[in-house]
């Protein structure tokens, strides 16, 4: 299957800059993933597309402040890092740039000198490696120095960080945001669950893989990077007893639909307790085994999020929806407009 069946045309003016000030109020297209048909409502009004009995799953991931600005040691030229997935002790998978000033041995130093960091090696797509030392705890550091690591096609500057942060993130170590959940407020989970909905959280951090474009033709030859994925027992359990009953769970982005699918093509379909390291790549031809709709954003052009949406509701009817997504002025990405696919 060819990457170029997964294009479409995007004017660069509905990229959305900056959220909206109610989380709840963006835009929702909803997909009968069967049918193709599409209604247009409000995110806040999704509680009419759930019943008593579903389940709803979020990623409880949190953002770091991923992004540090540095000066290599000797020369005093800038050095932008983000942090992507720790990998040992104090020991980080990193974009740099510009990647060739930092070698191996090459030394850098942040701020006041309160964190350093040597290059011990390279990774994968011209990462780099690098070993921290600083003073303290490293989290209250990077707070201290870091920057949210909003994607490349965001131009605006963020007045508040939380605002790339879902109202449910607690689990450290994210390099990008699980976007679909950002449009919940506790009080909208707070009417959901008193609807009879039962809310599950699982973990999966984001990782290089978010960065990645599609470089090859062929849908076979591309390779997922693996992101560290958790689901305890309590919603493994939870999870069984919804499908038991006839509910349906639904998952909130592509980083729950991939933890859940990862899981549930282990154990036939059933969830059980797991952590460890997903590189599953879900695209037209999979048959799920652990969803039954989702909540998403408007994905890229050829990316591997618009590849996963179209394996749930189809490639037509998906590149027919965002066809009518631009006619109807929808926002994209990260700060854009929702899906939900059912």
């Amino acid at each position: 299957m060819k990457v170029d069946l997964f294009d479409f045309h995007l004017p660069e003016e509905l990229i959305a800059q900056t959220p909206l000030a109610d989380r709840t109020s963006s835009r929702l297209m909803v997909l009968d993933k069967k049918t193709g048909d599409i209604q247009h409502s409000v995110f806040k009004d999704i509680k009419n597309y759930l019943k008593a009995g579903d389940c709803l799953v979020l990623n409880d991931t949190k953002v770091l402040p991923a992004r540090v600005f540095g000066e290599k040691t000797g020369t005093g030229a800038n050095i932008e890092v983000l942090l992507l997935k720790q990998l040992e002790g104090d020991s980080w998978e990193t974009l740099v740039k510009p990647a060739k000033r930092v070698k191996e041995g090459t030394e850098i130093t942040f701020g006041n000198g309160s964190l350093t960091a040597v290059c011990t090696g390279t990774s994968d797509h011209g990462g780099r490696v690098l070993e921290f030392r600083y003073d303290g705890i490293f989290y209250e550091v990077l707070e201290q120095l870091g920057e949210m690591p909003l994607p490349p096609y965001i131009k605006e500057q963020l007045d508040d960080r939380d605002r790339y942060q879902t109202v449910f993130a607690r689990e450290r170590g994210s390099a990008a945001a699980p976007t679909a959940g950002l449009h919940f407020t506790e009080q909208l989970l707070k009417e959901i669950k008193e609807m009879g909905v039962h809310i599950a959280f699982i973990t999966l951090h984001v990782g290089l893989g978010t960065f990645r474009p599609v470089s090859v033709e062929d849908l076979n030859e591309h390779d997922m990077h693996a992101e560290f994925y958790q689901v305890t027992e309590g919603t493994a359990r939870l999870l069984n007893e919804v499908r038991d009953q006839g509910g349906r769970i639904v998952s909130v982005g592509t980083t729950s639909t991939r933890t859940l699918e990862t899981i549930a093509s282990m154990h036939n379909g059933r969830f059980e307790e797991a952590s460890g390291w997903t590189d599953i790549f879900i695209y037209p031809g999979y048959e799920f085994k652990a969803i039954d709709g989702m909540i998403t954003n408007f994905h890229l052009p050829k990316s591997t999020l618009i590849m996963l949406v179209s394996a749930l509701a189809g490639r037509e009817n998906v590149l027919n929806a965002y066809n009518k997504a631009v006619e109807e002025r929808y926002r994209f990405f990260s700060f854009g407009d929702a899906m939900l696919i059912m």
